[in-house]
């Protein structure tokens, strides 16, 4: 294969476009507020620390599962919106089973990893029974399942719980089970989680599914066009309950890196809303591994910076969310707009192509 500078610029083009275009819409508000706009930007751009830098890394792999899990059913063209439900019922499983230690020492951790992504899966299958068997649209179901999963933990949390505590939590995870994680910025007094590395194993995972099974290419087949997959012989149906029951397991990672590299237990302060948060940088990396990495990181280090926003700048850190939120809507538009562009370019070149031919066909010998 071939590197075609003019694909890779174009590819690049959107997610920048959609960056560009947050940076200036951000600032109007910013202008519009009285807010001082130069001060936020110099504040969110100042370099990280080494302490954020490792903030940074955690908050990204987390992120990066989150927009896995999304991925793999966008490559199908399902909606799994449930990331999150699929995600808090998952990490509650896990933290249970790793408080009872069953197992002994990091026996417990593999063990309750496992048992995440079973429940992530099984979860996120019942979306996808319903959308085979009585065309239930996933989206819906997806979504009414985060309700049912966030209404089940809450009850599980509260019969689980020790008890003449307001902060209400599962049993403290073993010293035996607890991961230090990696000392590998600088003078960092914080630790990258070891469970970071479920990120890179599951993008490994991710992108030989897709290119290098058959599996991976009836997905992207059904995901371009569902009458041409059943023409060829693909069970539609089959493709997606399984490709639900992959995205929910990967969902069911998302919570493992805080559960054994910070958390220990799973209560009312676990980290929420990493599912939807998935969502946003999955669409801005375009479902590829890499770009995902990419957003992820961008996503990552734009909430750690805007920790520091009020003290500096005397804004709130939601102009953040504001700026992130005008992310995911415009990089939809910048996406169409290059496509098309592409396709115009595309047509002119042909066009040439075939201008040229002709004349040289008209020339006598």
């Amino acid at each position: 294969m071939t590197f075609d500078p003019r694909k890779a610029g174009l590819t690049l083009a959107a997610p920048l476009l959609a960056i560009v275009f947050a940076v200036l819409v951000t600032s109007i508000v910013l202008a519009a507020a009285g807010d001082p706009v130069g001060t936020v930007w110099q504040t969110i751009f100042t370099q990280p620390r080494p302490r954020n830098v490792v903030n940074i890394i955690n908050a990204a792999s987390v992120l990066y599962l989150s927009a896995l899990a999304a991925a793999v059913g966008f490559r199908m063209n399902l909606f799994n919106i449930g990331v999150d439900g699929q995600y808090r019922i998952a990490a509650f499983a896990a933290a249970y089973v790793a408080g009872e230690a069953w197992m002994p020492g990091k026996l417990n951790v593999l063990f309750s990893i496992l048992v995440a992504v079973v429940v992530g899966a099984l979860w996120a299958g019942i979306a996808g029974l319903l959308k085979v068997t009585r065309g239930v649209s996933e989206v819906i179901s997806t979504i009414m399942l985060n309700s049912i999963a966030t209404a089940l933990v809450a009850y599980f949390l509260r019969q689980v719980a020790e008890k003449g505590s307001n902060n209400i939590h599962t049993t403290t995870i073993p010293a035996s089970s607890q991961l230090a994680g990696f000392k590998l910025v600088g003078d960092a007094p914080n630790a990258i989680y070891t469970l970071s590395v479920l990120a890179v194993l599951a993008g490994i995972f991710y992108w030989l599914l897709l290119n290098r099974t058959v599996f991976g290419f009836n997905l992207r087949a059904t995901g371009m066009s569902e009458s041409a997959a059943v023409a060829s012989g693909v069970s539609v149906k089959k493709m997606v309950v399984v490709s639900m029951l992959i995205s929910g397991g990967v969902a069911g990672l998302i919570g493992m890196p805080l559960l054994f590299g910070d958390a220990y237990n799973y209560g009312l302060t676990f980290q929420t809303g990493l599912g939807f948060a998935g969502i946003a940088v999955a669409l801005l990396g375009r479902n590829h591994p890499v770009g995902i990495a990419l957003a992820a990181l961008l996503f990552a280090f734009l909430n750690e910076q805007s920790n520091s926003l009020q003290l500096k700048a005397g804004v709130s850190n939601d102009i953040v969310n504001i700026m992130q939120g005008v992310i995911v809507l415009s990089v939809v538009i910048a996406y169409e707009v290059v496509r098309r562009y592409n396709n115009a370019a595309e047509q002119r070149r042909v066009a040439a192509q075939l201008a040229a031919s002709r004349q040289a066909e008209e020339v006598p010998a």
